[in-house]
């Protein structure tokens, strides 16, 4: 897991009293609490490494804060940036579309304004469960990877995905130390820096 480990939670969020709420009341609960109030701020925690393992994002978020564009797209680099990351999305706009987009895009689970504190204190619970059981796995040398592919690409599409989610999270979980990223997937260590330019992957500044 990341270094501030799996009780922490970065909340990104506009409303700022809603922000603060859910701090003070994670806070209490025993969570390490990162705030994010854009999208902006929201895309510097992600790249500045160490992301905590459970997320709390607004879809609607500004410059848009009216629709889901703008959340969407920091959901999609959550993913691709910190894939074993449990998103809980949280959101005002419509449900169904809201609902459908955030699975699509690898969110753990979603919430409807106004979210009780019982459930949300659940979701992240449920996030730390999933966290948990899938870092015994990779003790056991497994990987649980999340993959939305389109039938109509074919499974050499979804090969490539799972391929590059696969690299991910071995890089991450091994802080991009290459040799002990080769060990744990059975190959070469020149192999990782040939997936690292096929995927145009790099290492965190």
């Amino acid at each position: 897991m990341s270094d501030p480990g799996i009780r922490s939670v970065l909340i990104v969020e506009d409303d700022k009293a809603l922000c603060g709420y859910l701090a003070s009341a994670l806070t209490h609960a025993g969570y390490q609490v990162r705030l994010a109030h854009d999208a902006t701020e929201g895309r510097h925690a992600v790249k500045a490494g160490g992301l905590p393992s459970l997320v709390f994002l607004d879809l609607g978020l500004p410059p848009q804060p009216s629709t889901m564009t703008e959340g969407l797209s920091l959901l999609d680099e959550v993913v691709y940036h910190s894939p074993r990351a449990k998103v809980i999305v949280l959101t005002g706009q419509d449900e169904s579309a809201a609902a459908l987009q955030a699975v699509r895009r690898g969110a753990f689970d979603f919430l409807v304004k106004p979210a009780p504190l019982a459930r949300i204190l659940s979701s992240l619970t449920r996030a730390e469960l999933f966290a948990r059981e899938e870092e015994r796995l990779a003790d056991m040398g497994e990987a649980r990877l999340q993959l939305t592919a389109r039938l109509d690409e074919g499974p050499k599409e979804a090969a490539s995905s799972a391929e590059e989610q696969l690299l991910r999270r071995v890089l991450e979980a091994t802080h991009y130390n290459m040799t002990e990223a080769a060990r744990r997937l059975g190959i070469a260590r020149e192999h990782v820096y040939y997936y690292l330019n096929k995927y145009g992957i790099q290492r965190p500044a």
